[in-house]
């Protein structure tokens, strides 16, 4: 399994973001003792990488907790219905930054997670 790592503040309120608003499953959820977790989620379809939830425990890594990719988009979540996949994200509260478009790989919405990181909501084209 291929894992990405997405600094969170909480377990608890990010395990939630991504299981319920953003519909991934949870692969693992393992106590590492001394308030640490290894907490993997990954998309349904089973295709793409898993995300590790690790939460920050240092200034450094709060700091950079929402801004991982400077504010550029730096996660992509693919799809195969994004009609579905959009209606469902919107509906349970998720925070899309503009409205879906289409270019020429496919369609496409910048939305983003719990924390503020920017990710894609895609449909390839073809």
């Amino acid at each position: 399994m291929s894992l990405v790592t997405v600094l969170v503040e909480e377990y608890g309120p990010a395990l939630a973001f991504y299981r319920d608003a953003l519909g991934f499953e949870v692969v693992e959820d393992t106590d590492r003792g001394d308030g640490k977790r290894w907490v993997v989620v990954a998309p349904r379809a089973g295709h793409g990488a898993a995300v590790l939830l690790a939460r920050a425990d240092s200034e450094r890594q709060r700091a950079r907790v929402g801004d991982q990719h400077g504010g550029r988009v730096g996660l992509f979540l693919t799809t195969r219905d994004f009609a579905a996949d959009h209606a469902r994200m919107a509906a349970a509260g998720v925070r899309f930054l503009e409205q879906p478009r289409r270019e020429a790989y496919g369609t496409v919405a910048v939305f983003e997670d719990l924390h503020g990181n920017r990710w894609d909501l895609l449909e390839p084209a073809g």
